[in-house]
Order: C-alpha cells, then sequence, then structure tokens
C-alpha cells in the first residue's frame, strides 16, 4: 500500500466526508462521516445525507497509507437516535477517547450525542440519551491547556440551527435575520469534567469584523454558516467553519475560546461539491488542512472524500488561503 498525497482522497473503498483530525498516541486519526451511496432526494433539508455509521481513519504518517479501522458506532446502537449520523469529532481526557456526534432524535430533531471507547479507534458505545441541552449538529471539541473541555456546534438550514433562535424549537421557523441584522452565529459550551454534559448553558458566538462590528446575515462570503473548528496557534483561538452558500472555508481569531472572534480571511477556495467542512491539527513540526470535496464522485454531493493538504501561517499570524486543487497536482 502507498501512501496518501496531498490533494488526493485518502480512502477510495468508502466515501467520507467531513474530517476531525486529531493526534492520538503519536498517531494522526481522523473521524469523517461516511456517505452512503444511494439515490434518494437531494435538497438544501439535506435529506441526501443520509449517513447512519461511523469508520474511523488513521495514519501513521504522511509516508503510511490510510487505515480503516471498521465501524466505530452505528445508529442501531444509539438508543435516543433516529437518522442522520452527520459529521462528528472526538477527544481525549480522563483516559478515555470520546466520539461526539449529530443526529436525529425519534421526534426529528437535531441533538449532540457522545459516546466513549478506550482506544482512539473505537468502538465505541454511546450514552443512552443526548446531551440535555444539546441541539443542531457539527460538534467540535477544544480540551484547552487547562484541561476545561468546550464544544462548539451549529449549522444553518439542515442543521436546524434557524429553528432554536428564540432559546426553543421552533419547526416553522425556516427564516434567519434580515440581512442587515447579526448573523446566526455558532454556539458554545463548557463540558463537564466528565465530558458527557455541558456544564453551563450553550451560548452564541459574536463573529465581527475588524471595526468590531457583527458580520450581517447576508454578508454570505463571512457570516457562519456551518462546520465549526477550534485550535489554538501562538496564544490565539482560531475559529475556522463553512460559509456554506458561497462554499469556501474561513476564520477568525480570538483571546478568548468565546469569543468574540476576529474574522480574518479565507483558509480554502471552493471544492468539487455543494459543502466544505475541515479540522485543523499540528502534527510533528507542522499544520495540515483535512478537508472534503466531490471529486472521488464527480460532484455527488452526498458521496465526498476526504483529503489534507499543508496550512502554512503567515509571521503576523494570518493563515495563507490554499487551492484545493493546485496547478501540477
Amino acid at each position: 500500500m502507498s501512501s496518501v498525497k496531498p490533494n488526493q482522497p485518502l480512502v477510495t473503498h468508502i466515501f467520507t466526508a467531513d474530517p476531525s483530525a486529531h493526534v492520538f498516541e503519536n498517531k494522526i486519526y481522523i473521524y469523517p462521516s461516511h456517505d452512503l451511496d444511494h439515490d434518494g432526494p437531494d435538497n438544501d433539508n439535506g435529506d441526501q445525507y443520509k449517513m447512519e455509521d461511523y469508520h474511523v481513519l488513521s495514519l501513521d504518517n504522511f509516508d503510511s497509507p490510510a487505515v480503516d479501522h471498521g465501524e466505530a458506532l452505528h445508529l442501531k446502537d444509539v438508543p435516543w437516535a433516529s437518522a442522520q449520523m452527520w459529521a462528528p469529532d472526538a477527544a481525549y481526557k480522563n483516559n478515555q477517547y470520546y466520539l461526539y456526534f449529530p443526529a436525529r432524535d425519534k421526534d426529528g430533531i437535531f441533538r449532540i450525542g457522545v459516546a466513549t471507547s478506550p482506544t482512539p479507534a473505537g468502538p465505541f458505545k454511546a450514552e443512552p440519551d443526548y446531551i440535555q441541552g444539546s441541539y443542531s449538529i457539527d460538534p467540535a471539541v477544544l480540551v484547552d491547556e487547562d484541561d476545561q473541555a468546550y464544544i462548539y456546534f451549529g449549522g444553518l438550514w439542515g442543521g436546524q440551527l434557524e429553528k432554536w433562535q428564540t432559546g426553543t424549537f421552533q419547526p416553522e421557523q425556516t427564516e434567519g435575520p434580515p440581512a442587515d441584522q447579526p448573523a446566526i452565529g455558532p454556539r458554545v459550551a463548557k463540558l463537564s469534567e466528565d465530558m458527557l454534559s455541558f456544564a453551563a448553558e450553550p451560548q452564541e458566538i459574536s463573529i465581527i469584523d475588524e471595526d468590531g462590528s457583527p458580520i450581517t446575515a447576508g454578508d454570505e462570503d463571512r457570516r457562519y454558516f456551518e462546520g465549526p473548528w477550534v485550535h489554538k496557534y501562538n496564544g490565539y483561538y482560531y475559529l475556522s467553519y463553512s460559509t456554506g452558500s458561497t462554499h469556501k472555508l474561513v476564520y477568525g481569531i480570538s483571546r478568548s475560546p468565546l469569543g468574540p472572534f476576529t474574522f480574518k480571511g479565507t483558509i480554502l477556495t471552493p471544492v468539487i461539491g455543494w459543502t466544505t467542512h475541515h479540522s485543523i491539527v499540528q502534527f510533528e513540526d507542522k499544520w495540515y488542512l483535512f478537508y472534503h470535496d466531490s471529486s472521488l464522485s464527480e460532484g455527488v454531493n452526498h458521496k465526498r472524500c476526504v483529503k489534507y493538504t499543508e496550512l502554512k501561517y503567515n509571521e503576523d499570524g494570518t493563515i495563507q488561503t490554499i487551492d484545493p486543487y493546485p496547478a501540477g497536482e
């Protein structure tokens, strides 16, 4: 088996998306969602994304092949869930590995669940109920240097975040704020010491421009849509996310894990396919962006593949914009 090349699919035997990459036990572990091959409806509600299980991938390093560790968790083993196990994330604390994942509950409302394993590859055992107070999609967990863990989440449209603007689920609410008003932000909550519940109520994150004004709902090149990820670099917290309708990965920075985050620029220009979702991880002395596109299926939105490429910072801490299809590759 050969090594994985930058900007090429990590695996081709299954369709993978939404990669959350972490360095555990001196290896890179990737926690993607698993796209199923089907011919169902494709719409803004995300009905095409029928994912029902997770596989964990790993790399010894970038000169080695990607290993598929098999099924780590299946919908049928999650008592509270009914459908659509979308983008997950993983974390390590308390000598245990945690897998955080969204799924629809029995009422069709997206919630966030957690499963545990003694090993990073799983299999994972799900808690019997979802995290109380959780909603929407795309969990991402940061365990900070002081060992406090934070969970970031939220996605518009199919991710139902618009339906939570009042603080309770409003099934008929499909509209966000007016175009000139502050955009809906992702949510953040402190996690309890055992990593299984919220230690405080989730709060909305503010994303602002260089003048301190909130990014507005009509600013689709910069406003939050889905797929939050937070990493630390040189004392700053970097919140990166998908803009959704303009198909970019962008970011802002803050001195606090709770924000506000000041918008800084674009990390990744649009890929083949509609969605874009990512993670950023340091391995040895370099930083890497893991992302997905639909190149393996020639553009089918729900048949995606996970890729990686090196991520580079400028001297001032800004991130160099990445072209996912560089010439010659």
